[in-house]
């Protein structure tokens, strides 16, 4: 199948609504009985056809009324509003599963659960993802907030740190596991505190994940 060729790299931090590691991940059904997530991603490199994407960042807000893979499910996405409108059509294309394989990334799978999608927000957005350290912090201002940090020993407080591998994954290979936080007054207004939290690298393109 022929496709606009574009790239996707950079890190990320997901937190969700569920407990700590996240049944998904292990294909198990949420432990709440839904699933609502925050996922912001800062772009390091990037491209979609001839326009750059580098140091694009943007935030999806999710809510399904139950599993994932059940559908039903509302997005809402904001992208910086210093993106050009042809660095706009790229980002949204991609998020929107567009010129790509099926099933190839996390952007396609989760745009065939989707059923309102949410008209996108061009807005400020502070972003400052440290992969190495466990934390982050993701806010637009009025809108949303969501945060990082190490999962702790319940008993000692002690960091810890525990990894994720997916050799096939559709999102990523490898993840760091930590906790997550987040509270959003936009179209999707959902809330959570120290949920499941993950940071990774990610990369793709319209053929799937580069590993």
């Amino acid at each position: 199948m022929s496709m606009i060729d574009w790239r996707l790299q950079g890190v990320e931090f997901s937190s969700c609504n569920c407990d700590w590691g996240c049944p998904c991940q292990f294909s198990a059904l949420p432990n709440k009985g839904y699933c609502e997530a925050v996922v912001g991603m800062q772009v390091e490199h990037g491209h979609f056809n001839q326009t750059s994407l580098d140091g694009m960042r943007w935030v999806a807000v999710f809510a399904w009324p139950g599993p994932i893979h059940e559908g039903n499910g509302s997005c809402q996405v904001y992208l910086e509003d210093t993106a050009t409108p042809a660095q706009r059509e790229g980002l949204l294309t991609i998020l929107s599963g567009q010129e790509t394989d099926p099933g190839a990334t996390v952007f396609q799978v989760f745009s065939s659960t989707i059923e309102e999608m949410h008209e996108p927000q061009f807005v400020p957005i502070e972003m400052d993802i440290d992969l190495a350290q466990r934390v982050a912090h993701i806010r637009i201002p009025g809108v949303l907030e969501s945060i990082g940090e190490p999962i702790r020993n319940p008993v000692t407080g002690e960091q810890q740190s525990i990894q994720l591998k997916l050799p096939n994954g559709f999102e990523f290979t490898e993840a760091e596991m930590a906790s997550g936080s987040y509270q959003t007054h936009g179209a999707i207004a959902i809330a959570s505190q120290n949920g499941h939290g993950h940071f990774a690298n990610l990369h793709f393109t319209g053929r799937g994940v580069v590993r």
